[in-house]
């Protein structure tokens, strides 16, 4: 979505507009440049193609200085990194050309992007040569939640109920790209099974691409995911380097920096510890739906899904699923419970009882600490109807609110809610246990 939108709203400013080619030559990227100048002047002018980049970079503001409008100037380069060939220089010409020239311009913006996202973080934003802090902008351009993913599919013409588009969601996160592969008239049951396991399926390898795509030597990356994808409540930086064996330093610091600003992995400090205790989460739907479920599965072809939906994996699965989401659309839940002015301090709890220990333990989903001396502990269902409490989890629920104000100390007001998709019953079990009960349809909110 990064070139859709920097052309839709740069696009009457837009005075030169350059894609970087993938792997190719230095020589290659050179002539598409001069192509590309030659096909921007009006009517297309024949320009010599350029030895170097520091002389592409002179013709590029020689164009400049031919524009006389007293309108402000876009110069777009798109996949940025690919113009950075191996000894090219071009990373050092773009430097000079901005340093020297573009960014004493009051009248030019320069918008660079591109998918190689450890080679933007490395090389633009942590560079710590000449373009070190020159960033005047900087968009991490992140999935739709499900208020936009409602709208994109609404704009589309796709008529589906929010249950429907919350297991689509479950399944490709809010990818723009990924949505646009809905159809109108396709159950979600009907699109998973078209998309990810159905031969030419769109979101059927798309894993096996995506993070070669994104970052160099993902290796690493990937051994991070999948280490991950089989620890739903997150692992500590210690426990994550030992179960992908990496030593502690700078490459796994960078590893994990990446994935963190590409939006795969999440990562939370848990309520009562310090930042040495963060935990990380893997929070990417699509890389968690691939692992589980379309990564060396037999089935294959349509009611493929329809039979693994209908599997304990699947009701174990949903749930993690479903908390995922949730903890992505903490402003949406804190407006639901009347405290979006209320300071906050969102994070998850648990405790893992000891041998020997009288206290059993207790894990929570969610955990709003509010600055007004109460907490929210957010317990997360995901159920195809409205959630009943019976009589075991209802004492389950009393004891997970003891063992919460027993370990934590916590002299706070500590409330019990309930965030299921329909709704919970108010049965005997629910009445004077229960503070606050919300539904999916608080997440679907602007």
């Amino acid at each position: 979505g990064k070139t859709y939108l920097v052309r839709n709203v740069c696009a009457p400013n837009i005075l030169f507009e350059l894609t970087g080619l993938k792997d190719a030559t230095l020589s290659e990227q050179l002539n598409n440049f001069s192509d590309t100048l030659s096909d921007t002047f009006r009517p297309p002018l024949a320009v010599e193609k350029p030895q170097n980049w520091r002389e592409a970079f002179g013709q590029l503001k020689h164009y400049i200085e031919t524009d006389t409008r007293s309108v402000k100037k876009v110069v777009f380069l798109d996949e940025f990194p690919w113009l950075d060939t191996a000894k090219s220089g071009f990373l050092q010409a773009f430097d000079h050309f901005w340093n020297n020239w573009a960014s004493r311009r009051g009248d030019l913006a320069v918008v660079i992007c591109g998918s190689a996202a450890s080679w933007m973080i490395r090389n633009i934003v942590r560079n710590k040569g000449g373009l070190h802090n020159r960033l005047t902008r900087r968009i991490r351009l992140m999935p739709f939640n499900l208020h936009e993913t409602e709208q994109l599919l609404a704009q589309q013409g796709i008529v589906l109920e929010r249950y429907q588009i919350l297991q689509l969601y479950m399944a490709m996160g809010g990818i723009p790209q990924y949505l646009m592969e809905v159809k109108s008239g396709e159950s979600a049951a009907q699109t998973i099974d078209r998309l990810c396991f159905t031969g030419g399926g769109f979101l059927r390898h798309e894993f096996q691409d995506l993070y070669p795509a994104l970052f160099d030597n993902a290796e690493k990356h990937l051994a991070v995911v999948r280490a991950l994808s089989q620890k739903p409540y997150g692992m500590t930086r210690s426990d994550l380097l030992d179960a992908c064996n990496l030593t502690s330093g700078g490459t796994s610091t960078e590893v994990l920096e990446e994935l963190i600003e590409s939006g795969f992995l999440t990562e939370y400090i848990p309520f009562g510890k310090s930042t040495r205790d963060v935990v990380f989460k893997l929070s990417d739907e699509y890389s968690l739906f691939y692992l589980r479920f379309i990564e060396n599965s037999l089935a294959s072809g349509s009611g493929a899904w329809l039979t693994k939906a209908s599997g304990p994996a699947w009701a174990a699965w949903s749930g993690q699923a479903f908390e995922n989401i949730c903890q992505k659309h903490v402003p949406q839940i804190k407006k639901a419970l009347g405290i979006a002015a209320v300071y906050t301090e969102t994070s998850l709890w648990r405790h893992k009882a000891k041998q020997g220990d009288t206290i059993g333990g207790a894990q929570v989903d969610l955990l709003f600490d509010r600055n007004d001396q109460c907490i929210n502990l957010v317990e997360i269902k995901f159920s195809a109807q409205p959630f009943g409490i019976t009589k075991a989890y209802a004492e389950e629920l009393r004891n997970k609110r003891w063992v919460f104000m027993e370990k934590t100390g916590t002299r706070k007001t500590v409330f019990l809610t309930m965030l299921t998709t329909f709704g919970v019953k108010t049965n005997e079990h629910y009445l004077g246990l229960i503070q606050n009960q919300l539904d999916m349809g608080c997440l679907f909110e602007g």
